[in-house]
């Protein structure tokens, strides 16, 4: 085994705290803002791949590994390669921002180092503490040219893609909103490439080209979060537990791989 595909066996093993993947937290209670009233937040979110996703990782890392610099894009490794491209395993940072526009409705925008996300809900008001809401939302994978590769010849600087979600909340808020406490269902679809990229039509790119990548992601799952604060500060975490399928091919090869994933994160809030 080379030293090159030992380290790239080492990366995707440790993709979670490595790579700039992360996930799209809502990162917000079941009760919106009143009209006028912005709410900026700040801090982490992840994703894990547990179970066959994260096994289809393992088992690209192992086969590059023994590939000896050669590009393997077999149906082991494109099983790999559609796993690191649209979940996404890893640690990245999150910042959001978000205002209440009236009618009991709220309107977002929130950003990890993969994609960026923008939002909206309405709130029915069930008593004096609980809260019903129910939103819509699309994001964006984008081009990060800061992420490292979990796999090697999967160029998820080149990536692009879109995606939409649908999440409803079931909220509980204190007196005073010291603390608030929601969970709900949450599903959603996403479809990212990686594609040859070039800054001007008919140019050649600098460099190997990217291996095309297609992966179509549809998943769902639920939501568990809490917030305690006081005043005009809070700290809020959140679990979001989803199964997923993705279909799609990488070089060529179709492939498929369904499996649980599991996105931590946390963020302080901040009201003005």
């Amino acid at each position: 085994m080379s030293w090159r595909a030992a380290r790239a066996a080492g990366l995707a093993g440790l993709a979670g705290p490595l790579s700039c993947g992360g996930g799209l937290p809502l990162l917000h209670p079941a009760r919106v803002l009143p009209q006028g009233e912005v709410q900026a937040a700040g801090g982490f979110s992840g994703t894990i791949a547990t179970g066959s996703m994260g096994s289809a990782i393992r088992g690209a890392a192992d086969e590059a590994a023994a590939s000896a610099g050669s590009v393997p894009t077999d149906t082991t490794f494109a099983r790999g390669a559609l796993v690191a491209a649209s979940v996404a395993p890893g640690l990245a940072p999150y910042v959001g921002a978000r205002v209440g526009i009236g009618f009991e409705s709220e309107g977002g925008l929130a950003y990890t180092g993969r994609a960026a996300r923008v939002d909206v809900r309405h709130a029915f008001t069930l008593s004096d503490r609980w809260t019903l809401s129910v939103g819509v939302g699309g994001s964006g994978a984008l081009y990060d040219h800061t992420s490292g590769q979990v796999l090697p010849n999967v160029a998820l600087n080149d990536l692009t893609g879109w995606g939409a979600d649908v999440p409803v909340l079931l909220g509980y808020s204190s007196e005073g909103d010291l603390y608030s406490l929601w969970f709900g269902p949450r599903a959603g679809w996403e479809h990212v490439t990686i594609q040859l990229a070039t800054s001007e039509p008919g140019s050649t790119p600098l460099g190997a080209p990217p291996i095309p990548l297609a992966a179509t992601r549809f998943w769902g799952g639920a939501v568990l979060g809490a917030a305690v604060g006081f005043r005009h500060v809070h700290v809020a975490v959140e679990l979001d537990a989803s199964y997923a399928n993705v279909t799609g091919s990488y070089g060529g090869t179709s492939a498929q791989v369904a499996g649980v994933t599991l996105a931590p994160a946390s963020a302080l809030w901040w009201h003005f």
